[in-house]
């Protein structure tokens, strides 16, 4: 190993041992987050000020530093599926029965699909006023390497209806769906989850003491999973200082600069949609300015780890003990909105691609049939977006494809993609947490004195008065 690798190591160990002392002295979580995400900035621009851009140095010291943000994710993915079975078979015992599920699965999904509807048109409108066409980009090895992939992956793309997309939501083998094997097996675990919830609702009546004791058997799961769950959000801090150097240190600034009206506009539309969001909150009678306070943590951490499915237990924990929302609602929201209608991904990206592909086929992006068809088809394939793949790059070639648009066009972006997609993920956790927020008022179940509070985001056993 390299002595800069080691020297670089060295100090990236004395970050985490700051990190470490101020968990030690109680300072709030949320303050935690920020300094390991202001430290990781710093830290990644003096790495990439002092090496240069593609240097093998950085290389080797960010294989290290992925053991850290990496490692986090990973320990985030391995409680996700415990944390919707238990979190969604515990409401559902609490609810006594189904008569709600139907509600409330409704109002999240259909506020999903709604913003990304929203997303969309907002998308569009961004590119019009930037002028943005794929006229005049210039497209290097690596850039004609992700075409390719892109139109090899187009064939399992254009083979998939509507209909597909829908039957890849449900489990024909829940064990499996268990270990995370395909895009959408949380979601086939939230409905397996619901059937296992039914069933025992079922019998409540009929054998009271076996009922009792599943529902004994739920709490201490519960119990033991929400433990666990508190324990990994507890690394968030260090996670974040790792996944964020990484991001800084590894970025190509001149390909960023050469793209500048994108990315301009990428975060234009991604504002724009987050202000909607907020306006959302405001209208179903919530303070947009205390909603932005409690869950811009969780915003951080989807924006550095660029996982809306890892981000799932801080998004549930954030709902619930931050804004007062009900934990059946908070996982049914955060599960859906890791999978369906992600209005960065789903719908401010491919809606951006297409208007700046249009231009090169002698199409007028301005041509209402054009917005309509293209919103349309947006709206719809945000369902199926993670019965292909999932991300961004699935979504743009649902819609080009059915646009009958070259994809290949999309490899184009691909030296901008980490900086645009941390974005687009931090705005599918925002519609996510907006849909659960929406679907918990409507019903009346949000605890305002909670919403109310303003004491930061702690986590069990940590001192909120610190």
């Amino acid at each position: 190993m390299a002595m800069s690798v080691i020297f670089n190591l060295a100090i990236f160990i004395a970050l985490i041992y700051f990190l470490y002392r101020l968990q030690a002295k109680y300072v709030p979580f949320t303050k935690r987050v920020f300094a390991g995400l202001g430290l990781g900035i710093v830290f990644g621009g003096i790495l990439q000020l002092f090496y240069g851009a593609g240097s093998d140095i950085i290389a080797s010291s960010i294989d290290y530093f992925d053991i850290v943000g990496r490692g986090y994710v990973k320990l985030l993915q391995m409680i996700i599926i415990p944390l919707v079975m238990v979190s969604i078979i515990s409401a559902i015992l609490k609810l006594n029965g189904g008569s709600s599920i139907g509600k409330i699965s409704g109002i999240s999904i259909g506020v999903l699909v709604v913003t990304t509807m929203i997303a969309a048109l907002v998308g569009i409108a961004w590119a019009l006023m930037f002028g943005l066409t794929a006229d005049g980009l210039t497209a290097g090895a690596a850039e004609v390497a992700r075409g390719a992939s892109l139109e090899t992956n187009l064939g399992k793309v254009e083979s998939m209806s509507f209909a597909n997309m829908v039957l890849e939501f449900i489990p024909a083998n829940p064990f499996l769906d268990m270990t995370g094997a395909r895009k959408t097996s949380t979601i086939a675990v939230v409905i397996f989850s619901i059937f296992i919830g039914l069933a025992a609702t079922g019998i409540s009546s009929k054998k009271p003491e076996i009922y009792a004791s599943f529902e004994n058997f739920i709490k201490v799961a519960q119990a033991i999973v929400m433990r666990m769950v508190t324990m990994v959000l507890r690394l968030t801090p260090y996670g974040v200082l790792a996944l964020m150097t990484k991001v800084i240190s590894g970025s190509n600034y001149a390909d960023i600069v050469n793209l500048a009206n994108f990315v301009l506009a990428s975060y234009g539309a991604l504002f724009t949609m987050f202000a909607i969001h907020l306006a959302i909150i405001a209208f179903i009678g919530l303070n947009p300015l205390r909603y932005l306070k409690k869950v811009i943590p969780v915003l951080t951490f989807a924006f550095t780890s660029r996982s809306s499915a890892a981000t799932i237990p801080l998004n549930v924990q954030t709902q619930e003990k931050a804004l007062g929302i009900p934990n059946g609602i908070a996982n049914f929201a955060a599960s859906f909105g890791a999978t369906i209608g992600q209005n960065g991904c789903a719908g401010i990206y491919p809606a951006m691609l297409a208007v700046m592909i249009a231009p090169t086929l002698g199409i007028n992006p301005l041509d209402i049939g054009f917005i309509v068809t293209l919103v349309a088809i947006i709206t719809i394939s945000s369902f199926g977006v993670a019965g292909i793949g999932g991300g961004a790059t699935f979504a743009a070639l649902i819609v080009l494809s059915a646009m009958d648009f070259p994809v290949a066009l999309a490899g184009l972006l691909i030296s901008i993609e980490p900086l645009i997609d941390m974005g687009r993920t931090a705005l599918n956790v925002s519609g996510s947490i907006t849909a659960g927020a929406v679907t918990s008022k409507v019903m009346g179940q949000t605890d305002m004195n909670v919403f109310n509070d303003d004491s930061p985001l702690t986590l069990d056993g940590e001192d909120a008065t610190a």
